[in-house]
């Protein structure tokens, strides 16, 4: 036996995408990260929507730019943190989960409850993950990471317009 010290084999991690695809660490969060995921992407929503002071037109483009900009930017990331991570869907990545919610939230109005609407549809809606969201988690590495929580955020977006119109 030696005194050599253990040499830690690391792969190489692409800062970018991990901060991307973590959404800036909100997926190492315990448990369920991708809860954390989709309260720091609701939470955000809100966070803008009460202290821009936008009308809810503005509200609803920012939001759709803003959930187009996860998807184009997170697919890359989670195709690289997945491959760098040796996992197909690591729970760490939680891009998706930011793009779906953001996706939920276009046309809500901006206020705290419908931050809370939004992100429970979501959430029931990711986690369900009923027909065909399901078969959409088969496409190639990140796209199919990313695709199917927009899936979820489509169903997610209908059942909160229905339950806004519903209850106002």
């Amino acid at each position: 036996m030696t005194d050599e010290p253990v040499r830690k084999t690391s792969v190489r991690k692409t800062r970018w995408a991990w901060i991307v695809a973590t959404f800036f660490g909100a997926g190492f969060g315990k448990p369920g990260p991708g809860t954390w995921g989709s309260v720091a992407a609701a939470l955000l929503w809100w966070l803008a929507a009460t202290f821009s002071h936008v009308d809810t037109t503005t509200l609803a483009i920012g939001t759709a730019v803003a959930a187009v900009i996860a998807t184009a930017i997170g697919i890359p990331a989670a195709t690289i943190v997945a491959r760098e991570s040796g996992r197909k869907d690591p729970q760490i990545v939680v891009i998706d989960e930011v793009a779906g919610q953001w996706l939920t939230l276009i046309a809500l109005p901006g206020q705290l409850k419908y931050a809370l609407l939004g992100l429970i549809c979501f959430r029931i809606f990711d986690i369900l993950k009923p027909p065909p969201i399901r078969q959409l988690e088969r496409l190639p590495t990140g796209t199919g990471i990313v695709v199917d929580d927009l899936g979820a955020g489509v169903y997610a977006f209908l059942l909160a317009q229905l339950a806004h119109h519903l209850l106002r």
